[in-house]
């Protein structure tokens, strides 16, 4: 295993050095991929960083948004023809009645435990409209997803930059091709002629 890990090194290294065999474009490849291996790891930081500031910025704009209501449930809930949620963790729809910031009076279905029954008071999430909204997530939610987005991003960055450095990369693979296939054209019928 050293043997092999020690070969790739030369193997990588050798473009760096002086070598009479060494073409521009060698010279040019090895440039190449320090600049993309460089812009990987940029584009990677940088990217994930921005879309998990992002997210973070998002998740505590959608919760500034949200407000906590007192509701007061209209049926019970155990009558409830809402059948229970599956999601909900036990819990049925119910209809529910609640006063909104500006004043205003809504109804609608929110989720309560199947034994609730008519007028009590249970706590749902609205938006300053006084509409229906998820709860706020919590502060480790937050910081889990954006981690998540952060990481996400940051890996689709450094894989589109790599990527790209692996297209120009091959583009100079092809180059050489072509040069040694002109040079075997010039060459190949001198060989020929000294071995017949």
């Amino acid at each position: 295993m050293t043997a092999r890990r020690s070969t790739t090194a030369q193997t990588c290294l050798w473009r760096w050095r002086r070598n009479p065999l060494r073409r521009r474009s060698d010279r040019a490849e090895a440039w190449i991929m320090l600049a993309t291996w460089l812009f990987v790891v940029l584009a990677g930081v940088f990217a994930g960083q921005g879309a998990a500031g992002a997210m973070r910025h998002a998740i505590a704009a959608r919760g500034a948004d949200s407000f906590a209501v007192r509701a007061v449930l209209t049926e019970n809930a155990a009558h409830s023809a809402q059948p229970v949620s599956e999601y909900g963790g036990g819990t049925v729809w119910a209809r529910a009645r609640w006063t909104a910031l500006d004043a205003s009076t809504h109804t609608g279905l929110v989720r309560v435990r199947p034994a609730e029954r008519a007028g009590t008071p249970v706590t749902v999430w609205t938006d300053r409209a006084g509409g229906l909204v998820t709860a706020p997530v919590t502060e480790a939610q937050a910081q889990r997803q954006a981690w998540l987005v952060g990481a996400l991003a940051g890996v689709c960055a450094a894989g589109g930059t790599w990527a790209c450095g692996r297209l120009v990369r091959g583009g100079l693979d092809r180059q050489r091709m072509a040069e040694w296939d002109r040079e075997w054209e010039r060459v190949g019928p001198r060989w020929r002629r000294t071995i017949g």
